[in-house]
This record gives C-alpha cells, structure tokens and sequence, in this order.
C-alpha cells in the first residue's frame, strides 16, 4: 500500500499504540474518586486479565498472520465475508466521531490550566480545531513521522509521572483512607474498561510496519506491560503521598503531582496533559485513516479514499475523517464512557468471532504466534471481555446524550449500519 520505505518498528509501534490505548494515567481519577484506592488497586489488576489480555493476545495472532492494510476490517471481511467486515469498520469510525472528540478537549482543558481565558467563548472550540488540525497535518507526513513522535511525545508525558513516583516512594508512607465517595467498584471497573481499550488500534497500519509477524507479538507485549505498571504505579504513589481519595476529579493529577513534589511537578502534569490529548488524537487519527483506504480497496467506498500522496498516507480519508472530528467537537459531551464502550466493544466481539472462524477454516494459516488454545478455549477467552461489554451496558443504561438515552443511540447507529450495507451491496456488484 505504501509508497515510502521508512516502516514502523518495534519501539515507535510500541509507542503509537501506547497512546492509541491509554496516552498517561489521565482517566483515573474517576476510578480513585468512586472506588478508592485499594479497590482501584483491584481493578486495575482485574480488568486486564478479563478484558486487555485477552485483546492482546488475539491482536498479536491475528497482526501476525494477516498483517494486512485495514488490520480488523481485513480479518473480520476474511474470516465471516464483506456483510460483517463493513459492520466491524462502520462500528469503529461510528465511535470515532465520540472517541476522538475527546482528545482535543483534554488539551483545551489542560492549557486552560495556564490560561483560564481559553475557555471562554468559542476560544476552546478553535483551541479543540487547531489540535485536529495539527494532528490530520502531523499525519500527512506518514506513518513513521507519527511514530516517531509518539516516541518523543511518549517520553515527555511519562517524565513527570516517573519523577512523582520516585518522589512518593523516597518518603515515608503516608495514611489515606482506602474507600472513594460510592465504594463502587463496578463503577470503577467500567472507568478501567475505558482505559484498556484500543489494543486492536495499531493493526490497521500492519501494511506499514517493518516485519509485522515478529514486530506485533513484541510490541503488544511491551505496551500491555507498559500501560498496566504506569497505571498501578501512579495509583499507589498517590495513596502512599496520603492524596485523599474523595478529592480527586477530573484533572486531578496536577494537584497530585503538586502534592507529591511540589509546583515544578504540578506544571509539568499539566504540560504531560496536553500531550496527552495531542499524542492520542494523532495516534487514532493514523488507525482510523486507513479504514476508509482498506474499505476502498474493497468498493465499499468510492476510489478517491484509495488515494495516497507521496508517503503513502490515505490523504482523502484523512481529511474527511479530519473534517468530521472537528465537527463533533460541538456536541456537548466530553466523554460517553458507555456509549463508546458499546460501539468499540461490539466491533471486539466481531474481531474474536474471526479469530475462532480463521482457526476452523483456515487451520494450515500460518500463524507466527498463537493465542493459546483451541478454538473452545479462546471462545472462553472471548467470554471474558464479552461479559464486561453487557455489563457495562446494563450498568450505565440510563447515561444520556443530551435528553436522549445513549443506549438507544447506541441501537440507532448499529442498526443505521445494517441499512447502510444494502446500497453497498448493489455498487459492489455493479
């Protein structure tokens, strides 16, 4: 697919997809505020054995054995024909329009930190614009610029981190109450789901990186190990610094940080904040972009998304990816941890249906690594991350967007997908 020779290796990928999933501990504090600190503690341990190993093992079979352009588009269309491969992709560019609205909003409202004045009016919206922008532009110049950036982002946003845990465990413990506002440690657990998600990101891209049979077992290796060690021990510095479970809430960590090592830390939480919000939008925006490339190929869509400019960049499907995340930066939401969780967690359940399809189909397939287990066992590996998908829905059944239930928004778009299929169907056999 790609005109350029410079391809993705072990670290940069490693990296990219560091920020495809978590971008930094930002998240958390709704986790410590609900369930406290040893019940964070417990979710954090928990929920990536059910929810983020079972992913990772299934990316790195399948990145391994189809490292294809269009990653979990390719193994679904693959493994169960094009009617579920446009839903699996139709899922995940329906949840980037709620996705990626975030990310901008998360630098608006850490440079607001600075300047409070940036929030005032439509300022943050063109803030929220010119950090779509930057990104879409950052992308044009390939996948190895956005990887290559997200090694120096990477190491900027966890300075600070490091620099408060090594403070916090240079001092005595200090006593904290262990139990958040509501001890709701489901509730913490739908907060973590959010946070482990996304290890199937970095698969759409396997068309750009440098040996993808050896280099995607390594690196979601290292970033699971990565992801879960930065989590955890940002939690326990915070409990062992004795931070008061009941005061943290979003943008919390600044304070944290300023408790734990002073005002330098609490600047340097807040820069890490901004490159937070910017290294996760770049890194999505280089997955999602070749979605609308692969589906091309297939005449899912029109030819134009097939273009490439000279560094092999999608650069239509880009922009009109672009054009629809700035646009939903005005809706009045920051985060719909349930109705995302809905979406990306249906497209999951999709990519696991593959993976047990290709092992019965296609057994001589050659697979440079395998998930362990049979076909029986890794439907008991699906289970685990399928189980906390209903249950995240049953939980937060009553979350809204605006005056309307984001469960039954949810049903619109999966069923908008449905009818999309049939107009496709006939240009696909013409």
């Amino acid at each position: 697919m790609t005109k350029s020779t410079r391809r993705l290796t072990v670290f940069p990928l490693m990296m990219a997809t560091f920020f495809m999933v978590s971008g930094g501990p930002f998240g958390l504090e709704e986790l410590i505020s609900d369930a406290g600190y040893q019940r964070a503690l417990l979710a954090l341990f928990i929920t990536p054995l059910i929810w983020s190993l079972p992913t990772a093992l299934m990316v790195a079979e399948l990145s391994a054995a189809i490292p294809d352009e269009g990653g979990f588009y390719v193994w679904v269309r693959r493994a169960m024909g094009p009617f579920w491969g446009f839903q699996e992709a139709w899922l995940s560019l329906v949840a980037s329009v709620f996705d990626m609205a975030i990310y901008p909003t998360l630098f608006v409202a850490y440079a607001s930190w600075f300047w409070p004045a940036l929030t005032v009016g439509h300022r943050g919206f063109f803030l929220g614009a010119a950090v779509v922008t930057v990104g879409v532009i950052w992308n044009m110049f390939g996948s190895s610029a956005v990887g290559g950036g997200a090694e120096w982002l990477g190491l900027l946003l966890l300075s600070p981190f490091v620099v408060v845990i090594v403070v916090a465990f240079s001092h005595p413990a200090a006593h904290v109450a262990s139990f958040g506002k509501g001890s709701d440690l489901l509730a913490g657990i739908m907060v973590v789901m959010w946070n482990y998600m996304g290890w199937d990101q970095s698969s759409t891209i396997a068309g750009e990186v440098d040996d993808p049979q050896r280099t995607y077992p390594r690196m979601i290796g290292g970033a699971l190990a990565l992801v879960i060690t930065l989590y955890v021990a940002c939690v326990l510095a915070a409990m062992r610094a004795g931070v008061p479970s009941e005061a943290w809430s979003t943008g919390s960590w600044t304070s944290a940080a300023g408790h734990i090592a002073g005002h330098g830390a609490e600047i340097a939480v807040a820069v890490a904040g901004m490159i937070c919000g910017l290294g996760m939008f770049n890194a999505l925006a280089l997955s999602y972009s070749r979605l609308p490339f692969a589906m091309a190929e297939d005449r899912m869509l029109p030819a134009a998304f097939r273009r490439l400019n000279g560094r092999g960049v999608p650069w239509v499907a880009l922009l009109a990816l672009g054009l629809g995340w700035m646009l939903s930066l005005g809706l009045s939401f920051s985060r719909l941890v349930m109705l995302d969780i809905m979406l990306y967690g249906l497209s999951l359940v999709l990519e696991f249906a593959a993976l047990i399809v290709l092992r019965l189909r296609e057994p001589d397939l050659a697979r440079p690594f395998r998930m362990p287990g049979n076909p029986w066992v890794l439907a008991l590996w699906a289970a685990g991350p399928t189980f906390l998908i209903a249950l995240s829905a049953v939980r937060n059944h009553h979350e809204k967007l605006g005056n309307v239930n984001a469960l039954w928004i949810a049903g619109a778009l999966i069923a908008a997908g449905l009818v999309a299929y049939i107009p496709i169907a006939r240009y696909r056999k013409t």
